[in-house]
Order: structure tokens, then C-alpha cells, then sequence
């Protein structure tokens, strides 16, 4: 596999989004569309791939602002854990919370299930706590992980908003992030990127 990745921070609070995957077949997926659709679209077009779909790690404005956008433009599903519908159908009112413009947005063409495979070599871990369908995506032979709003360097997502739960989050980050390679590179929803071994070791909110 010829694995190509990019991550970069799009939309109005710098939402981490990354286009990946395998150039010899040219098949990738968008993730986290969160805002800039049109650098969105000139990265997928630079990187030279056909996007499979366009996944969302959960439902807040901020990472799905841009997806009605790409999917016009490469035709491509938008896929979501069914467990955040009721967040993707508030995005008005999550965008007047927030103060930011709102545009509507098409629903989602597929649910994401825990441990689906991805054509270019993924697949998912439903991750809840941060919201109820949160979702990781889990790349072992590149050892890379994108974590959305699950786990962030040093720090973890927010569960004072609506659907968020403490115990949930915790119990993902422990059984299902922590078991992963500590070799492993995070892409976090937003900053910096960590590795997994790092946040088991330094991670001041969840250890090991």
C-alpha cells in the first residue's frame, strides 16, 4: 500500500481534519470536514485520490460544517455513528449557541459500526463519552489513530455538553485507546498531534 496522509485545521475553532489513503489503488476518505471545503478539495485532488467516503469521528458543528460541501463536489457518502444523529439534526442550533453562520447540512448516507473496516486499511472503534456515537479510527500497519474529540496531548474531550459522560470516556480511552501500540501517532480533533504511549504515561486527566 502506498499510504499518503495529510491533517490540517479547518472551519471557525480549527477542527483537525485529514485526507488519507492508498495511491495505488487512489482510493481515500475525507475525515472531520469541518470547515475550508475548498482546501478540502484541493488536497484530495492533489493527493490524487477518489474519496470512498466522508467519515465523521462525531457530530458537532465543528467538525461537519464543510461536509455537504465535499460530498457535492467528489459524490462521496457521508458516514456517521447513528449514536450522534440527534447532533447532526441540531446543527442550527448548535451553530446559534456557538455564534457561528449557519448552513444546512444533507444527513448522513450510512451509520459507522464499532470494528467496520475502511477500504484503505482502517477501521473504527466506537469510543463514546465525548459524545454518545463518538468514533476513532485505528490504522495499524501506519500505527496511526484519529482520535476526534476523544483524546487530545495532555488533555481529553469535553463531557459537560449534551450526550457527554465521564465514565463512558474514560472506559474508551482505557480499554480501547490505551490497548492500542504505544508507538502509535494521534491525530487529536483539534492541536497537536501525540502518541499513545505518551498520553498513557502523561496524560494528567486518564492514565493507563
Amino acid at each position: 500500500m502506498n499510504f499518503v496522509r495529510e491533517s490540517f485545521p479547518v472551519g471557525p475553532l480549527q477542527c483537525n481534519c485529514t485526507v488519507l489513503g492508498d495511491r495505488d489503488t487512489g482510493t481515500g476518505y475525507v475525515f472531520d470536514p469541518g470547515g475550508h471545503p475548498e482546501r478540502i478539495i484541493a488536497t484530495v485532488e492533489r493527493l490524487g485520490l477518489k474519496i470512498a467516503g466522508i467519515v465523521h469521528t462525531h457530530a458537532h458543528l465543528d467538525h461537519f460544517l464543510a461536509a455537504g460541501d465535499v460530498r457535492r463536489h467528489t459524490g462521496a457518502p457521508i458516514w456517521l455513528h447513528r449514536g450522534d444523529k440527534f447532533l447532526w439534526d441540531a446543527l442550527e442550533q448548535q451553530c446559534l449557541a456557538f455564534g457561528v453562520p449557519y448552513t444546512a447540512q444533507p444527513d448522513p448516507d450510512h451509520w459507522l459500526e464499532d470494528q467496520q473496516d475502511l477500504e484503505c486499511g482502517g477501521r473504527c472503534i466506537h469510543t463514546p463519552g465525548h459524545t454518545p456515537g463518538s468514533a476513532s479510527f485505528y490504522f495499524e500497519e501506519q500505527k496511526l489513530l484519529l482520535a476526534g474529540d476523544t483524546l487530545f496531548l495532555g488533555s481529553v474531550g469535553r463531557t459537560d455538553l449534551p450526550g457527554g459522560d465521564p465514565k463512558a470516556l474514560q472506559a474508551s480511552i482505557q480499554q480501547r485507546l490505551y490497548r492500542l501500540d504505544e508507538a502509535s501517532s494521534v491525530v487529536t480533533g483539534h492541536g497537536p498531534e501525540t502518541t499513545i504511549g505518551n498520553e498513557m504515561r502523561q496524560n494528567a486527566f486518564v492514565r493507563a
